[in-house]
């Protein structure tokens, strides 16, 4: 997805002006974001954020990697996930074709949020709460009039957060900073500029795909 009326609905209910295009509206928000209290301005971490190690599902030496970048706001992402993932997850990934490795890719605040609560997840939660966020997407970043963060979070109880545990990671800026970083690799590396997009082994295909489109650049895709 690029810059929708969805998409406008879900930057303005968390402050950006309607208007805005949404692919841009994170980027001086990353620049500007302030080092923790007493640090030098542009001080990485000591240490890899075990927070994002990867995230995927598959055997680890399934011939063929397919990355998704996606938005946790984004229909066509949503849709995906909803209607292709469960049977690409049982025809392809299950039988070891295939491993899955999901990527964030915000296109707005609101995205961004919900993504840092997904990250902050124990890793064998996160998919199902991915799941969860896709599955009741018009109810949590579409609907006018309602605590779009607040929403996040009852979603985020079922899989075990508090909302202390939320609140700390939707507003943890080395979280956040690490997640656009992420965006911007995959913009650097395979020119990603839309969600969802789909990388079969290092061949970047953007845009919404049918099962059997999948399965065909998995096969495609497949050494020897």
């Amino acid at each position: 997805m690029t810059i929708s009326r969805r998409g406008m609905l879900a930057a303005t209910a968390i402050g950006i002006p309607l208007g805005t295009p949404v692919l841009l509206a994170l980027r001086p928000a990353h620049a500007q974001t302030p080092a923790p209290a007493g640090a030098p301005a542009n001080t990485a971490p000591a240490t890899p954020d075990p927070r994002m190690a990867e995230r995927g599902a598959g055997k680890a030496d399934a011939p063929v990697t397919v990355i998704e970048y996606f938005s946790l706001t984004c229909p066509h992402c949503a849709r995906f996930h909803n209607e292709v993932w469960p049977k690409v997850k049982a025809d392809l990934v299950e039988p070891g074709k295939a491993r899955m490795v999901w990527r964030d890719f915000p296109l707005d605040q609101l995205a961004l949020a919900a993504a840092c609560a997904a990250r902050a997840l124990p890793v064998d939660r996160y998919e199902g709460f991915v799941s969860a966020l896709f599955a009741n997407q018009d109810r949590w970043a579409f609907a006018r009039g309602i605590d779009n963060l607040g929403e996040v979070a009852k979603i985020a109880a079922l899989a075990g957060m508090s909302r202390a545990d939320f609140d700390a990671a939707v507003n943890d800026r080395n979280l956040q900073r690490a997640i656009m970083e992420m965006r911007q690799q995959g913009e650097k590396e395979f020119n990603v500029n839309s969600t969802p997009t789909f990388v079969f082994n290092g061949k970047s295909v953007p845009g919404e795909i049918p099962f059997e489109r999948f399965a065909e650049l998995v096969k495609q895709a497949t050494p020897g």
